[in-house]
């Protein structure tokens, strides 16, 4: 019998928290509730929850959704991003895949003129998921129920009174569950050389805290020139209509690339060149990237198009690459990969670009050596990328766009740092996030897969590679679903547990 149990310090403020989840263990008459807690509430762990809700369950279940926020929208979509663009065209961005224009049609009941091809506000895209979310949990069986906690999650435990996990809670309450799925969304940047003595006003480790920060007249370096620094430099522009000089600056100091409408191809012309350059060497799979853009070009078309069809077997290269050709590809190529397979909006492209021409934005390669404070500026020590000697460059802040550090062994983040020390995940070598089996099942320090601990969302990445879009990440949340529906139910219904899939071994690169 799976109960979900909470112990918290009796105070009036955990009162509203401890009447979320009901202690009992029972739903209607007799038969137990199955509990599935999921940590986090950004894309990954709503899109689970909806998938799970939306589903034909068998058997009472109840879906904990536990987030510090206590919002659908995660870091990426919340409500103070309404001045941010997404990526991606509005009928690419559905959190279903079997109704591709679920998000435009409700963002069209906001803005009627919406149109597949439209780059809408993030915040809207925010305001969907929690929508999808409160129709999900409206819409399920009786027997199947959601309940959201705000709260920290900071370790998991396996129960010795039960075939259960139990979730460790920051202000001492515990969860135990029949299935944890841990969706934390994206970590933070990896700090730079000297940050850590930088006073607040001249360091932002959060680029998102920029726009409403900006100083007329002030000189700022952002470090990293990919799609945050896009969104950053833009905010700034416009808040100050240009009176400030921004500097960016990257290893290769390599914009995003424009969006282009082209057609998805899938075509076994295209596909078996791939992925037979695949198994034999990164360099070989370059080529053959190369040829099927100029055969596109030729034919007429867009060669992002190849770009694409890369994209559609990425989990499939990428898996066909040893580990030597991984870290070729990590050192090489990723790069262009990023800028051109991660882009922007053509309205954003064009006004970055006009940044650039008129004075206000100048984008450099380099790599950044020491920052250090200067009295009220800081001293930027820096090398060009080619030059021999260090230069130093004064500004007034620094802000840090360099994207998330998905290298676990880094973590700052309690959670996964205590199911590391315990050795019930394991960080990827090559710093690209956790190794995981089938369906984000947690892979231990011992090679063997979980039956009860899943994970989801941009540390898929040293199984998939690309793990951070809309496209991938929907696919994940309802393939889990579906196996936590399916697999587990249909075993907990014949045999009284869970199906166990520990004794698979996984051979981790």
């Amino acid at each position: 019998m799976i109960t979900v149990e909470i112990q918290r310090p009796s105070s009036q403020h955990n009162l509203a928290a401890r009447q979320i989840l009901w202690p009992g263990s029972k739903s209607g008459g007799s038969a137990p509730i199955r509990t599935i807690v999921i940590v986090g509430g950004g894309f990954s762990g709503s899109a689970v929850a909806i998938n799970l809700l939306r589903a034909p369950q068998r058997e009472p279940l109840r879906v904990v959704l536990v987030d510090r926020a206590h919002a659908a929208s995660g870091l990426a979509y919340g409500s103070g991003h309404s001045r941010y663009l997404l990526n991606v065209p509005a009928a690419r961005m559905s959190a279903s895949s079997d109704d591709p224009l679920e998000f435009l049609a409700f963002a069209q009941r906001a803005l009627p003129d919406a149109k597949e091809d439209d780059f809408l506000p993030r915040d809207l895209y925010g305001q969907y998921l929690e929508s999808s979310l409160t129709r999900a949990a409206a819409a399920a069986a009786p027997h199947v129920q959601l309940q959201r906690l705000r709260a920290e999650v900071i370790a998991v435990a396996r129960s010795r009174r039960s075939p259960a996990v139990e979730l460790h809670l920051a202000d001492g309450g515990r969860i135990a569950a029949a299935n944890a799925v841990l969706a934390p969304g994206n970590p933070p940047p990896a700090p730079l050389p000297g940050s850590e003595r930088l006073r607040e006003e001249q360091y932002l480790s959060d680029p998102w805290q920029a726009a409403d920060s900006w100083r007329r007249d002030e000189t700022t370096l952002i470090v990293g020139t990919g799609l945050t620094m896009a969104d950053v430099v833009l905010t700034g522009a416009r808040a100050l209509k240009g009176k400030v000089t921004l500097h960016a600056i990257s290893r290769h100091g390599l914009s995003p690339a424009p969006q282009t409408n082209f057609p998805q191809v899938d075509d076994e012309r295209y596909t078996i060149p791939l992925l037979q350059a695949a198994a034999l060497s990164l360099p070989r799979l370059v080529r053959a990237a190369r040829a099927l853009a100029e055969n596109v070009a030729l034919r007429g078309g867009d060669w992002h198009e190849a770009i694409g069809v890369v994209r559609t077997l990425a989990p499939t290269l990428w898996q066909r690459l040893g580990e030597a050709e991984r870290k070729r590809f990590l050192r090489h190529v990723r790069p262009y990969w990023e800028v051109h397979r991660h882009r922007l909006p053509p309205r954003s492209w064009t006004a970055l670009h006009a940044l650039g021409r008129s004075g206000t934005l100048h984008i450099h390669a380099g790599r950044i050596l020491q920052l250090e404070s200067a009295g009220r500026q800081v001293r930027v020590t820096w090398r060009a990328r080619g030059a021999s000697h260090a230069a130093t460059l004064l500004v007034d802040r620094v802000i840090n766009c360099t994207g998330p550090d998905y290298d676990a062994r880094r973590s700052r983040e309690r959670l996964l740092r205590s199911l590391i020390a315990q050795g019930m995940a394991l960080a990827d070598p090559l710093g690209l996030g956790l190794v995981t089996a089938e369906r984000g099942a947690l892979v231990d320090a011992s090679g063997r897969a979980a039956d009860d601990l899943y994970y989801i969302g941009p540390m898929l990445r040293p199984r998939h590679w690309e793990t951070t879009a809309v496209q991938e990440l929907r696919v994940h949340a309802e393939e889990l679903a579906r196996h936590l529906t399916v697999a587990d139910v249909a075993d907990v219904v014949r045999t009284g547990r869970p199906r166990s899939i520990a004794d698979r071994v996984v051979a981790i690169r």
